[in-house]
C-alpha cells in the first residue's frame, strides 16, 4: 500500500505493523535525543484546507523527529482562496519536490482523489475528509486502548489485539470521521463496539457497520466498558439544532454526556477517551475529563507515535505497510 486513505484498507496484519512500528517510535522518544535521521532529505507537506490543530501539530512533530522538512499549507490565504483547483495545488506540490502529502479536506473522498487521480505520485495520508475518515486518529485510539487493556497503561507487545475488549462511542455518530474509522480498527483488532447517540445523529446504513447501537447511554455503561470515547459536539452544527438533531446543549447534556454521576458509576478500569477538542460541560464534565481515568493527554502524545510509524512505513519502507 502506498497511502493511507482509509481504515478499511487495511488487514489485520497492517494495522498490527502499523502499531508496532508505533510501539517502536514511541521508544525512541524517552531518549534525551528524540531525533530520528530516518527521513532526513525528505519533505513533507501539511495541505490542510480545513482548521486544524492537533492534528497537524502532530504530523509536523513527527515529521520533524524523523528528520524530514516541514512545508504546512494551509488554503487560507493562499491560492485556493483564489480559485485555485485540489488539482493544480498538488500539481504545484509536486513540482516543488513533496515526498508526502498530509491532507485535511472538507469534502468526504478528496485524499482518495488526490491519490488516486493521477495528479501525484507520491504517499498521500488522509488526516480527515469530510464525515468519511481519519485513519491516524483511529490508530492513536487504538494505541492508547491496547496498552490499557492489555498491560495497565504500559506499552502493548508486539501483535497484541483487543480481542475481548469492550468499547462504547458516544455522541454525533452521524458527522464523525472518527467514530466510522474507530468502528473499522476496533473492530478488525476484535473489540465489540457499541455507539451511542440520539437516533437523529445515528447514520443511514449504520445496521451494517461491525458493531451494535443502542440510544440508551445508561445501559450502555452498564455492560462496564473497557473504553468509552466521547466525540466532540460539533458547535458548527449547533445553528442546526433547530433542524431537529436535538433540543438543545442542556438536554443532550443530560441525556449523552459523560456527567458526574455517569462518571462516578464507571468502574476503575474503564477508560475515558475522547478526540478532542473537548467541549466541557457539554459532551465531558471537567471530573472525567481530569480523572486518573481520563487518557486524553496520553492520546495526544500516541497520536506523534502513530504519525512517525505511518510516515516511516510510507517512506523509509517504500511503502512496505503491507508489502
Amino acid at each position: 500500500m502506498k497511502h493511507l486513505i482509509s481504515i478499511a484498507d487495511l488487514s489485520l496484519d497492517d494495522a498490527l505493523r502499523l502499531l508496532d512500528t508505533a510501539e517502536a517510535m514511541a521508544a525512541t522518544q524517552s531518549r534525551a535525543v528524540k531525533k530520528l535521521p530516518t527521513l532526513r532529505g525528505k519533505t513533507v507537506v501539511n495541505l490542510f484546507f480545513e482548521d486544524s490543530t492537533r492534528t497537524r501539530l502532530s504530523f509536523e512533530a513527527a515529521a520533524k523527529r524523523l528528520s524530514a522538512d516541514v512545508i504546512n499549507f494551509s488554503s487560507k490565504g493562499s491560492s485556493v482562496s483564489k480559485g485555485e483547483s485540489l488539482k493544480d495545488t498538488a500539481l504545484t506540490l509536486q513540482a516543488m519536490g513533496a515526498d508526502a502529502v498530509v491532507v485535511r479536506h472538507s469534502s468526504s473522498g478528496a485524499a482518495h482523489r488526490l491519490a488516486h487521480a493521477g495528479w501525484i505520485n507520491r504517499p498521500v495520508l488522509n488526516a480527515g475528509d469530510g464525515t468519511h475518515q481519519h485513519p491516524t486518529q483511529a490508530l492513536l485510539d487504538a494505541m492508547t486502548l491496547r496498552r490499557h487493556y492489555t498491560n495497565g497503561g504500559r506499552p502493548a507487545e508486539p501483535k497484541t489485539t483487543l480481542e475481548g475488549a469492550h468499547v462504547v462511542i458516544v455522541g454525533d455518530i452521524l458527522h464523525s470521521r472518527v467514530a466510522r474509522s474507530d468502528v473499522q480498527l476496533m473492530s478488525l483488532l476484535g473489540a465489540h463496539v457499541t455507539l451511542v447517540a440520539p437516533p437523529t445523529l445515528v447514520p443511514v446504513g449504520v445496521e451494517e457497520w461491525p458493531c451494535d447501537v443502542t440510544y440508551n447511554f445508561d445501559e450502555a455503561l452498564a455492560e462496564n466498558p473497557d473504553a468509552v470515547i466521547m466525540l466532540r459536539v460539533q458547535r458548527e452544527r449547533m445553528s442546526s439544532i433547530g433542524g431537529g438533531f436535538f433540543p438543545s446543549p442542556g438536554e443532550y447534556h443530560r441525556a449523552y454526556g459523560l456527567d458526574i454521576e455517569r462518571f462516578e458509576r464507571l468502574t476503575e478500569k474503564t477508560a475515558i477517551m475522547h478526540p478532542g477538542p473537548l467541549n466541557r460541560g457539554l459532551e465531558i464534565c471537567a471530573e472525567a475529563a481530569d480523572s486518573v481515568q481520563s487518557v486524553i493527554v496520553e492520546q495526544v502524545n500516541n497520536g506523534v507515535s502513530v504519525r512517525m510509524a505511518a510516515l516511516y512505513l510510507l517512506l523509509a519502507s517504500q511503502g512496505a505497510i503491507n508489502e
